[in-house]
């Protein structure tokens, strides 16, 4: 028998003939291995958890997730951080409740009661407007990411709970003499079967997606996030795309929280809380990198379905909430965990050919 040259051995990278790396496989792909094992596992312990009813109520929860993570998705790629989403939640959901119950006027003795559109857009406009203080906070004045994003998550949830005195908006419903009915159309219609806040997830998502991978807006995004400095010597306007990511991550917020007021036709003040820890976590688990400059949509989507399923899952099965929080943690260390493996993995190790050890910047010698 023959040895098999070097030239031979380095041909074949992966572990089958072919050139399949499994171990890169698996890595690439592990939100969606992860989302089947899920599926598998709590179809053969509950005989409710695989029916198209449940995976659409499931999936109606995890709309809120997803809408979060997708514009956390936003700020990570920038290489930021923004621990204020859960309490922009809150905040617009209570801002709507404020709305919804009547708007008094007392120089005028009269009650003004705005249609619903006009709640859902001022109800955006104030998450927009979190963001942006949380964008010139970290890109005009420099104050490091998690700081400013942690204050100001204090800070909006205070006002929340200032605004009701710690109490709920309940009877979202509205009255049709009233002319402010169908604020819970958006938690609980359905198009074509459809739960309306997962076709809103899908329509966030591809909009994004779309402005990640065909704008300059994106494009720039990706650079600033990957090197910053770099990025800005290039000529790209750094601050700016800083700004903007967190006021469309204070946006996405604020339509979560629409949604999940209108789900549960109340709003209260503590609604939305730790929801930005599972924002974070679904962005993890899709294969964003902390650092800045690595993530797509549809890894973060995969994200928040494996974290939604995982949840509800141990709901039907009866588990434990306490025990459900231990699980989730458990994942998102294991996802940053495979995170740092797998960026780890893309940096190219020496080759040795010979005995000689052959550096990969400067090559060997003839």
């Amino acid at each position: 028998m023959t040895e098999a040259g070097p030239s031979l051995k380095a041909a074949r990278p992966g572990l089958f003939g072919g050139g399949v790396d499994l171990g890169r496989l698996l890595l690439e792909g592990r939100a969606f291995f992860a989302l089947i094992a899920i599926i598998v596992v709590f179809s053969i312990l509950s005989p409710y958890y695989f029916s198209t009813a449940n995976f659409l109520t499931m999936s109606s929860h995890v709309a809120i997730f997803g809408i979060l993570a997708v514009g956390m998705l936003l700020v990570i790629l920038n290489g930021g951080i923004d621990l204020s989403v859960g309490s922009t939640l809150g905040l617009s959901g209570c801002i709507a409740g404020f709305m919804m119950q009547g708007v008094t006027l007392k120089l005028f003795g009269v009650v003004l009661f705005p249609p619903v559109w006009v709640v859902a857009v001022l109800s955006c406009g104030l998450g927009a407007l979190v963001g942006l203080v949380n964008g010139v906070l970290i890109a005009r004045f420099k104050v490091p990411a998690f700081v400013a994003t942690l204050g100001v998550m204090y800070m909006v949830r205070g006002v929340a709970l200032l605004m009701t005195n710690g109490l709920t908006y309940n009877n979202l419903g509205g009255k049709p003499e009233l002319g402010n009915t169908g604020f819970d159309w958006l938690g609980f219609n359905r198009l074509f079967g459809v739960p309306l806040g997962v076709l809103v997830l899908v329509v966030i998502a591809f909009l994004v997606s779309l402005m990640l991978n065909r704008s300059a807006f994106g494009r720039w995004l990706y650079a600033s996030g990957g090197n910053e400095r770099a990025a800005e010597l290039s000529g790209v306007p750094v601050k700016t795309v800083q700004i903007w990511v967190y006021v469309l991550s204070g946006i996405c917020a604020s339509i979560a929280g629409l949604i999940l007021s209108s789900q549960l036709t109340s709003a209260g003040p503590t609604a939305g809380t730790s929801y930005e820890l599972t924002a974070i976590a679904a962005v993890v688990i899709g294969g964003a990198a902390l650092t800045g400059g690595r993530g797509n949509i549809r890894g973060t989507l995969l994200g928040a379905f494996v974290i939604g399923f995982l949840s509800d899952g141990l709901v039907i099965i009866g588990i434990s909430s306490y025990w459900q929080t231990v699980f989730t943690g458990a994942v998102i260390v294991l996802a940053v965990l495979l995170n740092a493996v797998q960026y780890r993995r893309r940096v190219k190790k020496p080759t040795t050919t010979d005995g000689q050890s052959t550096s990969p910047q400067l090559g060997g010698k003839a």
